[in-house]
């Protein structure tokens, strides 16, 4: 297709993940003509979708690229580039922010900071968006949930014997493990194979992803296109340098250009950004949006480990285990101090899934492990700082993560490990996650009122382009220590109903 064949559009959205799907589904009743422009393509409906050994020790499904360290050598990201983008392979947990986040919190390692509205702002969005991902929860259990003007639409995804065997240990202890909110409809996903959905590939198999709910729904209406295999290079601004007049990409390696009336962002947290910096100009020479100099600043991601709890006395039999949370350390570290952050359970991990860390160790032997243990995932809040960054050099992209916060995530690590004793479990393992695993990347391209301080405004316009919104987490002004899926649905409703109203309708 020749860039003068392409119809031009209202809305061209760039990336199909959480935010820009959401935005897609929240935008196509307005009308407007919207093109979704997807680098990558569909996952198929293959068996490795299923294969633990294809996954995690092949990696499969890993992207065919390199980052680099600053000054330090390259990595392979385990970020995704296809229709859902990471939601397609994430653990479904549609959780809200607690009010608290909204607000400024102290931590062991300084301070989060306040959000630039309060949570009452996103409450109706974040109701709207359960709606839309079809969440199963259950309220009344976790004593931190913020308030909800609606009900989850569904019931909790249910305990497996194994596992309520240990809910009921901790509930025991005085801890108050509460039904995890998941977008998963269990039936269908276990009618194609008795495995976890944590970390699998989905393809319409009962995970409520980007494509599967928001973007499912966004083409239901004839007005909304999407368009994969099409890699956006670069935003061309107009000659003031004030609004985007040209979006630059590469389709089937032929370069491409569409000229929309608004361009809305959500290639991911470090992807965005890259575009952004990449697409500097005489008038933009630091890159668009970029006038605060933050840009690829604050980049966050959860510090969270992996914690596995063995005894010789359980029997795990469990096939997808990810049902429940704990929050009782979230707020403080249950004595007062600092909050430490969120436990919640990890889909099934199996011998094959172990022996991608431990390839020395036979996988019948791990089998045996796994099937007298069960697995956590222990999260922190990682604190915004201007230090921690993406940058680009040349064709490199850069990243600098400085972790902050970690003693309070150590101490929530070990908070968890004693629990785990008392519950009857003597040997409790803990693995950290770094930077190849993306756990939950935000920040990059923040939300707030000062357009000194930040990129955004408060509904993702950006402050120098009047036609430019940012949609995906990079727009988070902290990370909170919670899954941000729902978070940046809920946001992305609110900026998409801004849209219509004030921009398409005008």
């Amino acid at each position: 297709m020749s860039a003068a064949a392409v119809r031009e559009p209202d809305v061209v959205i760039i990336g199909s993940g959480i935010g820009g799907a959401t935005v897609a589904a929240g935008l196509a009743p307005s009308g407007a003509e919207i093109l979704i422009l997807e680098a990558g393509g569909h996952i198929e409906d293959r068996p490795e979708n299923r294969d633990q050994r294809a996954i995690f020790q092949r990696g499969r499904f890993r992207p065919k690229e390199t980052w680099y360290e600053a000054g330090g050598p390259g990595f392979n990201p385990g970020n995704y580039y296809n229709v859902g983008g990471n939601s397609k392979f994430y653990g479904a947990v549609l959780t809200r922010y607690r009010r608290e986040d909204f607000e400024e919190m102290i931590h062991l390692d300084g301070i989060s900071p306040a959000w630039p509205f309060r949570y009452e702002e996103l409450e109706p969005w974040y109701a709207k968006a359960e709606e839309l991902y079809q969440v199963r929860g259950c309220l009344g259990e976790d004593p931190t949930e913020p308030p909800h003007s609606n009900d989850y639409p569904h019931r909790p995804v249910p305990d497996e014997p194994a596992i309520a065997k240990v809910r009921e240990r901790l509930r025991g202890l005085g801890l108050h493990p509460y039904s995890l909110p998941l977008g998963v409809d269990i039936d269908r996903w276990l009618a194609k194979g008795k495995t976890p959905w944590d970390a699998h590939p989905n393809s319409f198999d009962g995970k409520m992803d980007a494509e599967t709910a928001a973007l499912a729904k966004a083409l239901e209406f004839p007005n909304v296109r999407l368009q994969t295999g099409s890699r956006v290079t670069r935003l061309s601004t107009a000659p003031d340098g004030k609004a985007i007049e040209t979006v630059h990409y590469l389709e089937g390696g032929t370069e491409q250009r569409v000229t929309p009336k608004i361009v809305v962002l959500s290639a991911g947290a470090v992807q965005s950004a890259v575009l952004l910096l990449r697409s500097a100009d005489e008038r933009n020479p630091a890159g668009l949006a970029n006038r605060s100099d933050q840009v690829g600043r604050n980049f966050m991601n959860h510090n969270s480990s992996a914690v596995i709890a063995v005894s010789p006395w359980y029997r795990n039999d469990s096939v997808y285990q990810k049902t429940f949370g704990l929050n009782d350390f979230y707020l403080s570290d249950g004595g007062g101090g600092p909050p430490l952050g969120n436990i919640q359970l990890l889909g099934r991990v199996s011998g094959a899934i172990l022996k991608a860390n431990l390839r020395s160790t036979p996988e019948w032997l791990l089998d045996r492990v796994s099937a007298r243990a069960i697995d956590f995932y222990a999260m922190s809040e990682d604190l915004p700082s201007p230090e921690s960054r993406v940058t680009v050099d040349g064709e490199r992209i850069v990243l600098q993560w400085v972790r902050t916060n970690w003693q309070a995530h150590l101490k929530l690590v070990a908070k968890l490990k004693a629990v785990l004793r008392q519950a009857g479990f003597p040997v409790v393992l803990a693995r950290a996650f770094d930077k190849r695993t993306p756990s939950h990347q935000c920040g990059t391209v923040r939300i707030g009122n000062d357009p000194e301080k930040a990129p955004l405004d408060t509904y993702c316009r950006a402050f120098d382009h009047p036609n430019l919104f940012v949609v995906d987490a990079g727009f988070l002004p902290t990370s909170a220590a919670v899954n941000p899926a729902l978070t940046v649905a809920a946001q992305a409703l609110r900026v998409a109903d801004h849209i219509a109203r004030e921009e398409i309708r005008s």
